[in-house]
């Protein structure tokens, strides 16, 4: 019989992880200690329902299954389907349905997105035919310049390449799969303390949620780092368990190759979960100590070795660093991808040198900070759906474990997942360097993992009013933030909000009482508004993500969900469907943007005709109709498009925002945002005698280089890097490549030139060739014939 004091029998048809005896003293679980618990619950009985997280036996450890390995490998199937012995039949099977659903939903449509980053998708047709490039992260086959970070998240898309031949599918792949195996990892870590439900609500959180069904299906290094730093979640939990040195180990690994795969924001969660094997590990205080540094020095080891080969082998013997300025990893790895990220002291980026800050207090060349960050305008669609319920769970879940013993997984699990959510939000709401949308990936495990196993317990005790009052504010709380950030997009299916609104509420006051109501009745009143608030808090993140999938995504900036008000697009605001707030980094602010909604630019005065403001470098008054002179151009934007191409602000034809990348040949702000349009005419040109020269083109910009090398299939130097404003040649320099005959073509216009505080020998190379050399127009792309006579000579 069920009562309001009292939980539902486990034959609920909602499953119960606390159905397990505690672990005796010095069993195989570990050594935790455990207070009197209550006996196990057997048929038809009941426990008290004052513990939301009561102990539970952990699953054993040690070898499973057949002894011999020929043994293992046959059962494989049979028992990889059936799970752990003590799991109902169900669990397995909707285990790996949602593996499958995973798979589905984000292979669905993958090449819509073409190359996706072609900044990276360049690095890696360059790996796919040369293993120097691959290792070292080039852009280019020939090894002139790297991307600007670590290459390892490069490496599983270029090995794909090598064996499957490359395209798109086989470039975006890879990332498919490591967005499948983080799912699994969080299902796998909150199940080992949680039950069966609570990892499958987590890991459908986690696959539905918009940013993730955007940067798995995106060649970017953030799905590498989520799946890294999840598993490195699942060492901590496994470690501290048992005070595990092996799984301690792995934990160090794991950060280890996320700081080859994006540098120091892998070590954002690092201090957290070494905080909780430090506090909660079951072993003495020196030993724990002990196993850190073990941790320690396989972090050191498996993500050090890539950087003393770059840091001791001569210059001349590897790639330009891309990304820094003077030609070291360190360096990037401590100003432009480490602390000037926090800083916004980023010599050669979009932002420039000059620190982040933009007017008064409270905000960034990219965007407002403070705690609100996560949820405003269109940064709320990618992540924020259940950031709120996230953080009452996490509160709820360390509440209710504060008499839990010192070594309780249960608290543990609270700890890991909170750190991370914690450390990870408030830096990125309050860091003024380059910030993108996308990072948000980033949050997702945490935020799925807190929802599902918090959501457990309160389920667990529903019968006492005050869980059953928390879990309906959480419900409805979830479903109002729902709807307001669905409300951001007017026209993006108008009538879900109200939707999920409604069935909000009504599986809140379900909740509420279904306790309150005895028998059958009662339970399957629960089961429903239980079944009503998942579907309502997952409803609005399934749309977006629905939508994500459907519409290809490219360039550097990309956004998970339909356009919405008040949307980031880049530095300084704007957005897919929205306005541009407060223009680029060094332009005016507000009103003193660019008219038609275009902002002033990095370091530009306003050029004549007020439209558009000077770029820098630029020497002149402004091109026609406002628009600035350029090295190399002829008053157009850099990357090859004309002056009144389309594209250049505005909503593109699917209704999401474009800023640059229009005409035929142009790119986005310069090929900065997104690459040029490379017709087959000057692709062929291209592969002209290709075998002949070492790079068949030169262009300014990565972005830009990286459209010609993938429609050439031929090496292309990125002068400058990615914005153009490295100094990885000079003017001599490149003088003396043009006098060997290692470079064939001079692509006119892209990159950023040295307006953003770095070098500006890619401005005056560009100055140099467009003043030696005859301009060929093919198309709407300028170019250079380097081998031809120079004008002086003619």
């Amino acid at each position: 019989m069920t009562t309001s004091s009292s939980v539902p029998p486990t034959s609920e048809p909602w499953p119960d992880a606390a159905n397990h005896p505690p672990p005796a003293a010095g069993a195989a679980s570990g050594p935790t200690e455990w207070p009197a618990a209550p006996p196990p619950a057997g048929a038809g009985r009941e426990r008290p329902a004052g513990t939301l997280f009561p102990p539970v036996a952990l699953p054993p450890t040690g070898p499973k299954g057949p002894s011999t390995w020929a043994d293992r490998l046959r059962t494989l199937p049979a028992r990889s389907w059936r799970g752990r012995e003590d799991d109902a039949r169900w669990v397995r099977p909707a285990f790996l349905g949602l593996l499958l659903a995973t798979a589905v939903l984000y292979f669905w449509n993958l090449t819509a997105s073409g190359w996706a980053n072609a900044f990276y998708s360049a690095a890696v047709q360059a790996g796919s035919v040369s293993w120097k490039a691959m290792f070292f992260g080039s852009s280019d086959a020939a090894n002139f310049i790297t991307v600007d970070k670590p290459p390892l998240s490069l490496w599983p898309m270029a090995l794909s390449a090598r064996l499957f031949g490359l395209s798109s599918f086989s470039v975006l792949a890879p990332q498919v799969l490591m967005g499948v195996g983080t799912v699994a990892t969080v299902y796998a870590t909150v199940r080992r303390r949680f039950s069966a439900l609570a990892g499958l609500v987590a890991g459908a959180a986690l696959a539905l949620t918009p940013v993730a069904a955007l940067m798995f299906r995106f060649n970017n290094p953030d799905a590498l780092l989520v799946l890294l730093l999840t598993l490195a979640a699942y060492g901590t939990v496994r470690a501290t368990e048992t005070a595990s040195t092996r799984w301690l180990v792995f934990v160090g690994v794991m950060f280890g190759l996320g700081f080859l795969t994006k540098t120091l924001q892998a070590f954002l969660v690092l201090p957290g979960f070494s905080l909780v094997y430090l506090v909660c590990a079951p072993t003495g205080p020196g030993r724990r100590l002990r196993q850190l540094l073990y941790g320690t020095v396989a972090m050191v080891l498996a993500g050090g070795w890539w950087v003393a080969v770059v840091e001791l082998l001569p210059a001349s013997a590897r790639p330009y660093v891309g990304g820094s300025q003077d030609n070291s990893f360190l360096s990037l790895t401590f100003g432009y991808n480490g602390f000037g990220r926090i800083t916004g002291d980023e010599t050669g980026s979009v932002g420039g040198g000059g620190g982040g800050r933009m007017g008064g207090g409270g905000g960034s060349r990219w965007g407002s900070t403070g705690l609100t960050r996560l949820f405003d305008g269109d940064i709320g669609g990618q992540i924020a759906w259940l950031m709120p319920a996230a953080l009452i769970l996490l509160l709820v879940g360390l509440w209710a474990t504060r008499r839990h013993p010192r070594t309780d997984p249960a608290r543990i699990g609270f700890l890991v997942w909170g750190s991370w959510l914690l450390a990870t939000a408030l830096t990125f709401s309050f860091m003024s360097g380059i910030f993108h949308q996308y990072y948000t990936v980033a949050l997702v495990p945490a935020v799925a993992a807190l929802v599902g196993m918090g959501a457990e317990g309160l389920w667990r005790a529903r019968h006492r009013l005050p869980y059953a009052a928390v879990l309906a504010v959480t419900v409805a709380g979830t479903a109002w933030w729902a709807h307001r950030l669905l409300g951001r997009s007017s026209t993006f299916v108008p009538w879900l909000g109200n939707v999920v609104l409604v069935a909000g509420v009504l599986a809140a006051l379900g909740l509420l009482f279904a306790g309150r109501i005895e028998g059958r009745t009662g339970r399957r009143i629960a089961t429903l508004a239980g079944l009503t608030a998942l579907a309502a808090g997952l409803a609005g993140p399934t749309a977006y993500a629905l939508d994500t999938v459907s519409t290809g995504h490219s360039g550097s900036i990309v956004t998970a969900g339909p356009a919405v008000r008040g949307g980031g697009f880049g530095p300084g605001g704007g957005g897919r469907g929205g306005t541009f707030r407060g223009g680029f980094p060094g332009g005016g602010q507000g009103a003193q943007a660019g008219r038609n909604g275009m902002p002033n630019f990095p370091g530009g005065g306003t050029a004549n005709g007020g439209a558009m403001p000077g770029f820098p470098g630029d020497t002149a008054d402004g091109g026609q109709n406002g628009m600035p002179n350029l090295p190399g151009g002829t008053g157009a934007f850099p990357g090859g498009g004309t002056r009144n191409g389309t594209g250049t602000g505005g909503l593109r034809e699917d209704g999401r925002a474009g800023f640059g990348g229009g005409g035929t040949g142009g790119g986005g702000m310069g090929g900065l945002l997104e690459g040029a349009k490379v017709s087959a005419e000057v692709a062929a040109l291209l592969k002209q005698d290709a075998g002949t020269y070492t790079w068949v083109a030169a262009a300014v910009g990565s972005q830009n280089q990286a459209s010609y090398q993938l429609a050439s299939g031929e090496p292309v130097m990125a002068l400058g890097g990615f914005n153009g404003s490295d100094p990885s040649l000079s003017l001599d320099g490149f003088k003396q490549l043009v006098q060997q005959g290692k470079v064939h073509w001079f692509i006119g216009g892209g990159g950023m030139g040295g307006g953003m505080g770095g070098s500006s020998y890619s401005a005056e190379i560009a100055s140099w060739v467009a003043s030696s050399y005859t301009a060929k127009t093919v198309g709407s792309t300028t170019l250079y014939d380097l081998t031809a006579a120079p004008k002086s000579a003619g």
